[in-house]
């Protein structure tokens, strides 16, 4: 959609907002192209926008039903299990969408500057949200984020679901979710 940058960012504000209270930060690698790609949210595809409803959009028409991002979808299964949707934010290591040349319906692993420019953000987000906790998801994350203390949890893609239900579920139980 020719708005579709301004309608992300909008995604992304109503979302902060809505979770300015949050008291964990989960932190995965970086946007993928079926879910922030589209919604402007990490971990967070145009089906969860759908589910919740307005003032959340989608910014594709190249689907009927909207973008599935298969470990987003695992992540807001878990939140919402624990009931914990919005005492959680979620972000990336680096919150752009790193491609293979020439595909951009792809994804592939940010390189060492695109983190380096991506931690600006996180260190920015951090300073303003000043989480409780801190959840690495995923090896990237927990590069970046393990001397800050935070707790490591196996990212959901590549048969990661159970480790990261498992551990995440954990976090959330003992700090009061």
């Amino acid at each position: 959609m020719p708005d579709a940058p301004a309608i992300r960012l909008a995604n992304l504000r109503h979302y902060l907002l809505a979770r300015q209270d949050a008291d964990l930060l989960a932190v995965g690698e970086a946007a993928g192209y079926q879910g922030m790609r589209w919604s402007g949210i990490a971990f967070t595809s145009e089906r969860d926008l759908a589910r919740w409803g307005a003032p959340y959009r989608r910014t594709s028409r190249s689907r009927r039903n909207g973008w599935s991002e298969p470990s987003g979808t695992i992540v807001h299964g878990l939140l919402e299990e624990v009931g914990a949707e919005r005492r959680v934010v979620l972000w990336n290591t680096v919150p752009a969408h790193p491609y293979r040349p020439n595909q951009a319906m792809s994804n592939r692993r940010p390189t060492r500057s695109e983190v380096e420019c991506g931690v600006v953000f996180l260190e920015r987000l951090i300073g303003l949200l000043q989480p409780n906790k801190i959840v690495a998801v995923g090896r990237i994350a927990e590069a970046i984020l393990g001397e800050r203390g935070a707790i490591y949890v196996r990212h959901p893609a590549q048969s990661g679901a159970t480790a990261f239900r498992q551990g995440m579920r954990r976090i959330l139980l003992e700090t009061g979710g």
